[in-house]
């Protein structure tokens, strides 16, 4: 079953079976949640349900919600709270959870998931998710994949910044001696490719995985040059990373040996 029908599923159950009660639903809707992202469950997965956490300021003992080391501190509170009053208590159980502190902090009130990175942002969620939307939005949470995360809380800076980077890259492609029109070919097929992602004619997050495992510049001409080739290859291919992958009418192509595009 693919992510999006995994999560497709939960969101299903969950406007099914759940009213919202924080005490009495919390924990079937993580095991869910986990499951729906491939971990089998909340024990599976290795995280602990109302971990004993010693408070900052005082003598005594609070109950974080899940624990899952060096992954995430997830809370969760009844439906319709707002969680920005929830946030210094998130805060105060992430930070003594040492060694192993989790690198990521979801607040849950049932119906949206506000995720926190506290390394890099102290009082701003990295992005809010409704429940609703996890099929289509669940980069915001790749983390309980295991994967690198793909956060899209600001549309329209992160448009920008797109379309800014794709401008780099034929700026830095033409100084690097590869002429024009190569140049602007490859760049639009990545733009197409980005744009197949939005409108599921590509896996979700495909091309960002695909990125993430550019680490040298044979590895990019593989990959790239790989999506290129069968994004022009009818009927699509069978087997290997590139399985399923449909075919575009736009005579896509291998990007030219030799072009290092890190």
């Amino acid at each position: 079953m693919s992510r999006y029908d995994a999560l497709s599923t939960f969101v299903t159950w969950y406007r099914e079976h759940i009213t919202g009660d924080e005490k009495g639903e919390a924990q079937i809707c993580l095991d869910r949640l986990f499951q729906a992202f491939g971990l089998g469950g909340i024990k599976e997965a290795g995280a602990t349900l109302e971990m004993r956490v010693a408070k900052r300021d005082t003598s005594g003992t609070s109950f974080a919600d899940l624990v899952w080391k060096p992954v995430v501190l997830l809370e969760m509170k009844r439906r319709g709270e707002n969680l920005q009053k929830h946030y210094r208590q998130a805060f105060d159980y992430w930070v003594p959870l040492v060694p192993g502190r989790p690198h990521y902090v979801v607040l849950c009130n049932f119906d949206e998931f506000w995720v926190y990175d506290f390394d890099t942002d102290l009082d701003t969620p990295k992005d809010n998710v409704a429940t609703a939307d996890l099929p289509d939005r669940w980069g915001a949470l790749a983390f309980l994949a295991r994967e690198k995360p793909t956060f899209g809380l600001d549309r329209v800076a992160v448009t920008r910044e797109a379309a800014d980077k794709l401008a780099l890259l034929f700026n830095r492609l033409v100084a690097r001696g590869v002429d024009r029109e190569s140049a602007q070919r490859f760049v639009l097929q990545m733009l197409v490719a980005l744009f197949a992602e939005d409108i599921g004619l590509l896996d979700k997050y495909f091309l960002s995985r695909l990125l993430d495992d550019c680490i040298t510049p044979a590895d990019t001409y593989d990959l790239i040059g790989g999506l290129f080739e069968a994004m022009n290859t009818h009927p699509p291919k069978t087997g290997e990373r590139f399985k399923g992958v449909d075919y575009f009418d736009g005579a896509f192509s291998r990007c030219q040996p030799g072009w290092n595009f890190k």
